[in-house]
Formats: structure tokens, C-alpha cells, sequence
């Protein structure tokens, strides 16, 4: 590792195969928890290559636990966190608003490190067991239309590093590397990043990729559409700036979405949407994400046509019917 870090502190970069090895290191537990702290904290102080980036994720993707779920049609709704935005749970909500309209829905999510709440935590709060069990994740998305796939039950790197992640308590390399291995390797993708940098590096790897996908980033720096600002878009459509008027939504001010301080807090937020209780700044910013990603799956829809579908599922309550499924199984 000295050698490793020396490299880094040079300022150099490494090759593909040098970062799933370096990678394939850290998971099997051979750096201690010091040089592995200094590793990650050089990432926070210079910028990840898309080479560095890709060895990174292949080494994930092979020392993870797989999962087949006989489907070729399911679809991830995963920000990379990071943002320091403090938003509620908006993503993992999406999710079930997705799936109450009818489509299979994977969620990749992990505990929170540089937020009070990721999607785990407020999954667990709420009663979710989390499992690796591949015949009861095939269950749950055929009687509830979503799985939820938490990430340490399949990457040894993540369980690896989650001591130091919550000690250093800022975003480092493993945010970037969340909505590239879900270990269902969905093919329709909707991503939230928090730089335009990073939006770019990951419309390079998509583009290579044989997925349909979305990445996207809020211009005040969300890894959401936050209908706070305008939002840029990569996908097969190309680079495209989202006015949030054209869409038909007033601005809403950042303090309206705010919700992630703490567990419990995320957590009411997060039933009072599903129940029809919620504001109509939580509510519109909900469905705004989930019409993206229902778009990311029918791109020759119209945005207002998805939006629509996502209204549909959480007025009739059948996104509150696959959150209580999924909890059942």
C-alpha cells in the first residue's frame, strides 16, 4: 500500500487493471484500516479517471455476490449520494412509485455515510429484512414488483470499507461506484450523480454499456431532479438541459425537501407520501424522479405521459400496496 499511496500523492493515475486489483486487495481485507482510510481520502482530493473508474467497478461486479432474477426488464433508481443536500429518501420512494405503475424494480441502496439517511437506513427503520437469498428477492419483485438489494449483503469491498466510510463520514470513491454494481445488472437505469464531472465519466461507461439509462444532476449540485433548479440529463438522446417551467413545475425552495437529518425524520417523511399525506413540493418531487425513470424504460414516451403513471401509482395507493408487499415477504 505504500508504494500505492506514494503513487497517488504524485499525482499519477492508474490503469484499468491496476484499480480492480488495488480493489480485489482492499476486499480481501489485505490493507489495514489506516492505509485504506488514506487511500480513500486521496480520492477526495483529486479527481477519479474513467479508467480508474471502470477497474474499480469491474473488480466489484466480480467479487460480488450475483443475482439472477429471471427478468431482463427490472430497473434501478440509485443516486450517488454525496450531495451534502440533506433531502429525504427520494430515490428509494421513486422506487415504489415505479413499481406501483407496473414495472420490476431492483434498488441497489446502502447506510448512509455523509447523509443522516441513506436507503437502508430508512428501509430497515421501517421493517425491511434485508437478504441475499435469491429465491425470496425473486418473490418479492413478483408479488411486490421491487426488491431491495443492500449492497454489503453482496459486495465484500463495501462490508470491507464500512467501518471506515462511517468514521471518515464524507463521500469518497465508493458513492461513484453504488449505481454502477447492482449485482442484478439491470438493464434500464436511472442515476443520480453529484457533479457534472462525474455525469460525464458515467455517460462514457453507459454509452459502452447495453443499457437503457438516465444520469442525471440538478445544476445547484442534487443528485436528483429536485425541481429546485434546472437538471441536466445523459442518455441515448444525448446531453440535454431540463428546464424544470417547461416541464410544467413551479421552483421549489431546497428547504422544501428537506427530510435527511435523521432516520426518524426520513422515515415520516417517507410514509406521508405513501399514504397521501405528504406536501405537494414531497409529492411532485417524488414523482418527477420516478416519471424519469419510467421514461429511462419507454423512451419513446413523453415525460408528461410518465409523470402521469407515477401519479396514477401513488394516488391509488398501489405504491403504498408494494412498499407493504415487499415489507410482507
Amino acid at each position: 500500500m505504500k508504494q500505492i499511496l506514494n503513487h497517488l500523492f504524485e499525482n499519477k493515475t492508474f490503469t484499468r487493471e491496476q484499480s480492480k486489483e488495488i480493489l480485489t486487495e482492499i476486499a480481501q481485507g489485505k490493507y489495514n484500516n489506516s492505509q485504506m482510510a488514506a487511500f480513500m481520502t486521496a480520492y477526495c482530493m483529486r479527481s477519479i479517471t474513467v479508467t480508474e473508474l471502470e477497474g474499480f467497478r469491474d473488480a466489484m461486479l466480480e467479487l460480488c455476490l450475483p443475482v439472477d432474477l429471471e427478468t431482463d426488464e427490472v430497473v434501478d433508481l440509485c443516486g450517488t449520494g454525496g450531495d451534502g443536500k440533506d433531502t429525504f429518501n427520494i430515490s428509494t420512494l421513486a422506487s415504489f412509485v415505479v413499481a406501483g405503475a407496473g414495472y420490476k424494480v431492483a434498488k441497489h441502496g446502502n447506510y448512509g455515510v455523509s447523509s443522516g439517511c441513506g436507503s437502508s437506513n430508512v428501509m430497515e427503520f421501517l421493517g425491511c429484512r434485508f437478504t441475499n437469498d435469491t429465491d425470496r428477492l425473486k418473490t418479492q419483485i413478483d408479488k411486490a414488483g421491487i426488491c431491495f438489494l443492500h449492497a454489503q449483503l453482496f459486495h465484500p469491498a463495501m462490508k470491507t470499507v464500512a467501518p471506515i466510510r462511517r468514521e471518515l463520514g464524507v463521500k469518497t470513491f465508493f458513492n461513484m461506484l453504488g449505481p454502477l454494481v447492482n449485482p442484478a445488472r439491470p438493464k434500464n437505469q436511472l442515476v443520480g450523480v453529484f457533479n457534472l464531472e462525474l455525469a460525464r465519466i458515467y455517460a462514457y461507461l453507459y454509452q459502452k454499456s447495453h443499457s437503457k439509462y438516465t444520469i442525471l444532476n440538478a445544476l445547484d449540485g442534487y443528485d436528483e431532479v429536485s425541481l429546485t433548479c434546472d437538471f441536466k440529463t445523459f442518455s441515448a438522446e444525448g446531453e440535454k438541459i431540463n428546464s424544470i417551467e417547461s416541464l410544467g413545475f413551479e421552483r421549489l425552495s431546497p428547504l422544501e425537501i428537506l427530510g435527511g437529518n435523521s432516520v426518524d425524520e426520513s422515515a415520516n417523511i417517507f410514509m406521508s407520501v405513501l399514504n397521501g399525506e405528504a406536501t405537494n413540493a414531497q409529492n411532485n418531487v417524488v414523482l418527477a424522479n420516478a416519471a424519469l425513470a419510467i421514461r429511462t424504460i419507454g423512451p419513446e414516451k413523453s415525460f408528461g405521459d410518465c409523470f402521469y403513471e407515477a401519479e396514477a401509482s401513488l394516488i391509488s395507493k398501489k405504491a403504498l400496496h408494494s412498499f407493504k408487499t415487499l415489507l410482507a415477504n
